[in-house]
């Protein structure tokens, strides 16, 4: 990794901006499994995933964000099968609505 020097008020305010974006477009009010799905060619996972009609749809605890279709929330008592469900179901759904099937981003460990 290459450092460059630059002006310090600039990049405050580019890191301000950036984390106003995040406040204002991703679900941080609430624990999240981040963003579940990569970015299929020519198009937004998120923006698939409501038009399929997911935009919070829940399994267990677990639930589409309302803020940003592309992400899992903990709605507060969520189980990792809560989630591990939730994923498959937006797979399904979203390939029976657009024929595109999404691959996940997120790892799923042990089991």
């Amino acid at each position: 990794m290459k450092l460059v020097h630059g002006d310090q008020e600039e990049i405050r305010g580019k890191m301000n901006n950036y984390n106003c974006l995040r406040r204002e477009k991703q679900p941080i009010n609430l624990p999240s499994a981040g963003s579940v799905f990569k970015r299929p060619d020519g198009n937004y996972a998120g923006k698939l995933i409501q038009e399929a009609g997911l935009r919070g749809f829940k399994i267990g605890g677990a639930q589409v964000s309302e803020k940003h279709c592309g992400f899992i929330v903990n709605t507060g008592n969520a189980t990792a099968t809560d989630v591990i469900n939730l994923i498959e179901y937006i797979k399904d759904k979203v390939f029976e609505n657009s024929g595109i099937m999404l691959e996940q981003e997120v790892k799923i460990l042990g089991g």
